[in-house]
């Protein structure tokens, strides 16, 4: 499977090279993202691609997208592909990789729903009873499912700098009362929604991050990426079991690889051996083959 580490397009402005996504401009409505096959841990690119994960992020997100698209606007257009790449070789080297999106105006938050007790969110609790201001009932265990969803934002970091936990009433200061409760509520119904298919399909949802935007009328619309094996946490249902990290369809397959290193966690990011490569790109394909049934 061929990889794409990073995308070059003639005849289009590249206006952000993030960590996963090329950002191309195409007019004052329309952008086109490019979701390459480069893979982040803890906040640093590391040097080799994931063959085919970004055509998998693409995909999985537009399966979230159509799916979601009566309970929130989002940002996907009808516009080919081909009336914008209009070189052939250019094209072909995408793949499903690129799609043309509308252009919106991000919100400076990122919209964190949890289910499960895990990651930042497990390290909160165990200091203070808390997630960004919710208490949580006491004696959970790593990885225990929560009475219910809980909302946990956190701020928008800089590239190579770390999300910071945050709390509602913070979110209320960034974005207005109504907005941040909009955001909230969107974010906590999409969730619950997904996570409930996702079962049924053998995959646990165990936490999950939403990206808003606003039209210019002022119009909620998910943009970004929706429910992929980057943005969440994918858990094997029959292999769940509370006390312990479950294994996953995502990153963290990585991410507990690294931890095995001497890594300071900060760039350049190591080398990875082939093995890893291959079993996360099988991952990747596997969290799709079971939410899309491809």
């Amino acid at each position: 499977m061929t990889a794409l580490y990073q995308s070059d397009l003639s005849g289009l402005e590249l206006v952000n090279r993030g960590k996963v996504r090329d950002i191309y401009a195409i007019d004052d409505e329309t952008m086109l993202i490019v979701t390459t096959d480069r893979l982040s841990a803890f906040d640093v690119i590391l040097p080799q691609p994931i063959p085919g994960k970004g055509e998998v992020l693409t995909r999985v997100s537009n399966f979230w997208f159509r799916r979601t698209s009566a309970l929130i606007p989002n940002h996907l257009t009808n516009i080919p592909l081909e009336s914008i790449v209009t070189d052939a070789a250019e094209r072909a080297a995408l793949g499903d990789r690129a799609i043309v999106v509308r252009r919106l105006k991000p919100l400076p938050v990122e919209a964190i729903v949890r289910g499960y007790i895990i990651g930042s969110g497990w390290k909160d609790y165990q200091k203070t009873g808390q997630v960004c201001g919710i208490a949580l009932p006491e004696g959970l265990r790593l990885a225990d499912k929560l009475p219910e969803a809980i909302y946990t934002p956190s701020t928008k970091a800089e590239m190579g700098a770390h999300d910071e936990n945050v709390d509602f009433d913070h979110t209320v200061k960034l974005l207005g009362r109504d907005l941040a409760e909009q955001v909230r509520d969107a974010s906590l119904q999409i969730y619950r929604e997904a996570a409930e298919y996702a079962l049924e399909r053998g995959i646990i949802i165990a936490d999950t991050k939403f990206e808003f935007g606003l039209d210019d009328s002022g119009r909620l619309h998910l943009i970004d990426e929706a429910l992929t094996p980057d943005s969440s946490r994918f858990w094997p249902a029959d292999q769940y079991q509370p006390g312990i990290s479950p294994p996953s369809f995502d990153k963290q397959f990585v991410r507990d690889y690294l931890e095995t290193l001497d890594w300071d966690k900060t760039p350049p990011g190591p080398e990875l051996p082939r093995e890893i490569i291959e079993k996360t790109a099988e991952k990747y394909r596997e969290a799709e083959q079971r939410l899309t049934g491809r």
